[in-house]
């Protein structure tokens, strides 16, 4: 997965989790606090989380992966069949020049222009579909880590959480990635990708306002 990719979730994993409010999960074994950080009063516990990792190694990641370069090949062979559809038709075009009159030639020409743009907009669909696709799963794989590190850390009773890529130096035993990945791929062992078309807002970049608003 991108480094933008997780680098969105940065903001959701710098949250104090205290006081949040969960669903009611299983009773189990719990483990031991991480260390505590004598930071004022009360002591801060920290969390680190490699949520690249996550990404890159869960197995719904990488069935995501799968089913989205499989679709892109999909797409990319039907473009190819299009782009040799629209040569054989542009090579007989001018070889008709001779035989057709100004009127001919310039409704002809004003097809096949049609057909090149027909296909320009066919290929910005299909990329926007795949990017869309692609992170409306990320979406979801997102969501289950989520909750899986705020339950972690409400029985480690941690009280802040922070992404590793954005730390250069911390205790090893503040890492719980291996714990999370192992119940991510429980919980989430598969995913399927809905490739669906978004619409014109959702293909959209964000505006200046709402990046602003987000932050």
């Amino acid at each position: 997965m991108s480094r933008k990719r997780a680098g969105l979730f940065t903001l959701v994993l710098l949250l104090v989790l205290a006081g949040l409010s969960l669903p009611a999960v299983a009773q189990q074994k719990t483990p031991p606090p991480p260390p505590a950080v004598a930071v004022g009063n009360p002591a801060l516990r920290i969390l680190v989380v490699d949520v690249q990792s996550l990404l890159q190694n869960a197995k719904s990641a990488k069935m995501v992966r799968t089913q989205i370069e499989a679709k892109r090949a999909e797409y990319a062979k039907e473009i190819s069949r299009q782009e040799e559809s629209l040569r054989h038709e542009r090579d007989a075009l001018q070889r008709q020049q001779a035989t057709l009159s100004p009127k001919q030639l310039n409704e002809k020409g004003r097809a096949f222009q049609q057909q090149v743009n027909d296909l320009d907009r066919s290929v910005q669909q299909k990329r926007q579909t795949l990017e869309y696709s692609n992170e409306e799963a990320l979406k979801q794989i997102q969501q289950v880590m989520l909750r899986i590190i705020t339950d972690i850390a409400k029985k480690r009773k941690a009280n802040l959480v922070l992404q590793r890529s954005e730390l250069v130096l911390f205790d090893q035993s503040f890492d719980v990635t291996d714990e999370v990945l192992q119940r991510l791929d429980e919980e989430l062992p598969t995913l399927k990708v809905s490739f669906n078309v978004p619409t014109a807002q959702q293909a959209a970049p964000p505006t200046r306002t709402a990046a602003k608003k987000r932050r």
